[in-house]
C-alpha cells in the first residue's frame, strides 16, 4: 500500500516549487503529475528536471535516448514512465516498432538500437556490473565509451522517476492515456 501524495498544483505547491512548475507548464503546455507529485520535494523537482535536460544534450539521438528511457522503465516496470515516454517517443518521431519491441520486451529489428536496448538492460539488470564482454559488444555496435556513460546517466534519470512513481502510485495524465502500459504479469 502506498502512502497518499498530493499531485501538487501551482496553487499548492511548496514556494521553492512554484517557478518549476510554472515553468514545466510553459514548456510542455501543463504539468504532468509527476512534476505534481515531485513538487512536494523541491529539490527533487529541480533535480528531475535538471537532469532530463542534461540527458538531452548528450550525444544519443532522441531516438536513442527514447530507447534508453523506455528500457529502463520497462525494467523497472514503471506503468506512468512508460504510457508517458511512448507518448513523448511517438511525438519525437521514433519509429513505431523500435517503441512497440521495448514494450513487449522484444528484440529491436534495428541492430545498433537493439544493442544499445540489450547493454542499457544490462547496466539496470547488474547495477552497473556489466562485463567486459558487454561493453566491447555496445562499443562493436557503434557506440563510444562517452556512451556507455551517457547511458549511465539516462538510467539514473529514468531511476528516480520510476522509484517516485513507485513510491507515490503516480495517476496516470489523461495526455499519456492512449499508451497506458501494463508489464504481463499485470494482465
Amino acid at each position: 500500500m502506498t502512502a497518499k501524495f498530493t499531485v501538487h498544483t501551482k496553487q499548492t505547491a511548496p514556494e521553492a516549487s512554484v517557478a518549476l512548475l510554472q515553468s514545466t507548464e510553459k514548456n510542455l503546455g501543463f504539468i504532468p503529475n509527476l512534476i505534481g507529485i515531485m513538487a512536494e520535494a523541491p529539490a527533487v523537482t529541480k533535480g528531475y528536471l535538471s537532469i532530463m535536460q542534461i540527458f538531452d544534450e548528450t550525444s544519443f539521438s532522441p531516438t536513442e535516448r527514447q530507447v534508453v528511457i523506455l528500457t529502463a522503465s520497462r525494467y523497472n516496470e514503471c506503468h506512468y514512465c512508460m504510457a508517458a515516454h511512448s507518448v513523448i517517443a511517438e511525438m519525437q518521431k521514433v519509429p513505431q516498432d523500435v517503441v512497440d519491441a521495448i514494450r513487449n520486451d522484444d528484440s529491436i529489428a534495428d541492430v545498433k538500437l537493439e544493442a544499445l536496448r540489450k547493454f542499457t538492460t544490462q547496466v539496470v539488470d547488474k547495477r552497473s556490473w556489466v562485463s567486459h564482454e558487454d561493453i566491447q559488444a555496445f562499443v562493436d555496435a557503434g557506440y563510444t565509451r562517452q556512451q556507455i556513460l551517457e547511458v549511465i546517466l539516462g538510467v539514473s534519470f529514468k531511476t528516480l522517476s520510476n522509484y517516485v512513481n513507485h513510491i507515490t502510485d503516480t495517476p496516470l495524465d489523461a495526455a499519456f492515456a492512449k499508451k497506458e502500459w501494463a508489464s504481463s504479469e499485470d494482465k
